[in-house]
């Protein structure tokens, strides 16, 4: 079983910052990618950041210059730094692992509970 348990959202105001975790437990062979997704109410899920395990990263583009994206593979844990938050960046937060369990196993898909993050004007 994999989990990936997520971290530090809360409420903020405009401006301010928020640091958001994700560590992923359980039995794995190699993780591959890592990353953010937020679901806004009423919107579709959509990327917010990923970072590889050679740590490439791409971001969407209302997330460059404002968050970034990091991964300590040791502890299997990644991490978004919001920076200049808008209210436009409310919504819930996902972390996506795409990983292999087993050496023989295929790529595929986990996802965290999500954690709120809300941000006031």
């Amino acid at each position: 079983q994999v989990q990936l348990v997520e971290s530090g959202g809360g409420l903020v105001q405009a401006g301010g910052s928020l640091r958001l975790s994700c560590a992923a437990s359980g039995s794995m062979y190699s993780i591959n990618v890592m990353g953010w997704y937020r679901q806004a109410p009423g919107m579709q899920r959509e990327l917010v950041a990923i970072i590889t395990s050679g740590g490439s990263t791409n971001y969407t583009d209302s997330a460059k210059d404002r968050f970034t994206i990091s991964r300590d593979n040791a502890k299997n844990t990644v991490y978004l730094q919001m920076s200049s938050l808008k209210p436009e960046d409310t919504a819930v937060y996902y972390c996506n692992a795409l990983l292999k369990r087993y050496f023989w196993s295929d790529l595929r898909d986990y996802w965290g509970q999500g954690t709120q993050v809300t941000v006031s004007s």
